[in-house]
């Protein structure tokens, strides 16, 4: 037997249980609609909520970063790597969330990586809701804390692990704001109440909240009216701000603690000047209006309500983010297959994404997408889930 032949029989596998992820192509710019493996299809996949990946904006301020400040920042940033740029993005940040101060990092997955290891050690205790997401799994990991996984939006079993643990160090709950398989939204407000009671740190991960939830899209702290009562929040400029990169939130404090010691910040070259240009760009246009954020709900509750109607399962979510329950993970795939077919880009998810049974479409609403575009689709479900025996 070669030495490679296990990752063969591994890749097999995946193929048998229907869980081996076809990565399709995109071939144009990232919008409403798009060329995917050579057909032009409606985008019902990506997370560029308020359409800012192509926002000409956006594009405007990369091209002009690039003429003055070049394509790349040279070095990390606390030797030499630094530029205006990125300080200007993070006043920006600071003030668009109402908090202190801001961080920035080259990505949300990498900004839990820096502020979770840095913060907790082998003396403390993390309290992870047990739907969290994988960048903060990793970020526990990585902090040799022992992680103690609570009940899914659920402050009385917090509670309850909290008084188990009271002689720990130190003390972090962290949450997603929006979980972004089922599009539920954590409840924050509660969770602090819990952590005040136990002298805890609190942190949010608002990846999926950030441009959708509070006002003019500020996120989840702003939709609860907690934003000086969340310790920590983490961010992600490639979700709703349509770009890359991530950043940490929060007291001013905490920020110049990591910009002494979170690793990503010391030992990675920072976001390029073209991408921090357009994510300020982003951040400006929020500042500005909430036009793009009430588009963006508009056209998912009409969307929503269009595929109840038809009699589909789409979970218990309370955001744009639309999961279409299959509960079967090669229904899932043969039903993804038949939305492209007919003109729909929107990928099955399955284990270990989801839990097992629970199987999906996730459907991504955005401002981009007309009243048009959304008939166009939900009668491409409404097809499709006749076709398979779904509804």
């Amino acid at each position: 037997m070669a030495k490679l032949d296990f990752v063969d029989e591994l890749l097999q596998d995946l193929k048998e249980q229907n869980l081996y992820n076809t990565i399709r192509t995109i071939e144009s710019p990232m919008d409403a609609w798009i060329v995917v493996d050579g057909k032009r299809v409606l985008n019902m996949c990506a997370n560029n909520y308020l359409g800012f990946a192509n926002h000409p904006r956006l594009k405007e301020a990369a091209t002009r970063a690039i003429e003055q400040y070049g394509v790349g920042p040279g070095a990390v940033r606390s030797i030499a790597g630094t530029m205006s740029l990125h300080l200007e993005l993070e006043e920006k940040l600071a003030r668009f969330k109402n908090v202190e101060a801001a961080i920035s990092f080259q990505s949300g997955f990498v900004a839990n990586q820096a502020v979770i290891p840095t913060l907790t050690g082998a003396e403390d205790v993390i309290f992870s809701d047990e739907l969290n997401h994988a960048s903060i799994i990793d970020g526990c990991r990585l902090s040799k804390a022992k992680t103690v996984r609570y009940k899914h939006n659920d402050p009385a079993d917090l509670d309850a692990k909290l008084r188990e643990y009271n002689s720990a160090r130190r003390k972090l709950i962290i949450t997603d704001g929006v979980f972004s398989m089922d599009g539920d939204i954590a409840p924050v407000d509660e969770i602090i109440k819990v952590a005040a009671r136990h002298e805890a740190l609190t942190m949010t991960d608002d990846a999926h909240g950030e441009g959708v939830l509070g006002e003019g899209g500020r996120g989840v702290s702003n939709h609860f009216g907690v934003h000086d009562k969340i310790d920590i929040e983490v961010g992600t400029m490639s979700k709703a701000f349509g770009v890359v990169g991530g950043y940490v939130a929060g007291k001013a404090k905490i920020v110049e603690y990591l910009r002494q010691r979170a690793r990503p910040f010391l030992f990675s070259s920072a976001v390029t000047p073209p991408d921090v240009a357009a994510c300020i760009a982003a951040v400006d246009i929020l500042l500005e209006s909430d036009e793009l954020v009430q588009k963006l709900w508009r056209n998912a509750e009409l969307f929503r309500s269009k595929l109840t109607a038809l009699g589909f399962d789409t979970g218990q979510t309370q955001t744009p983010i639309t999961p279409v329950l299959i509960r079967d993970a090669a229904k899932a795939v043969a039903f993804s297959k038949a939305l492209f077919e007919n003109g729909i880009f929107a990928m099955a998810i399955s284990f270990p994404t989801v839990p097992r049974g629970t199987e999906r479409i996730r459907v991504m609403n955005s401002a981009t997408h007309s009243e048009e575009d959304i008939r166009f689709a939900a009668e491409a479900f409404a097809k499709v889930g006749k076709e398979l025996g779904i509804i």
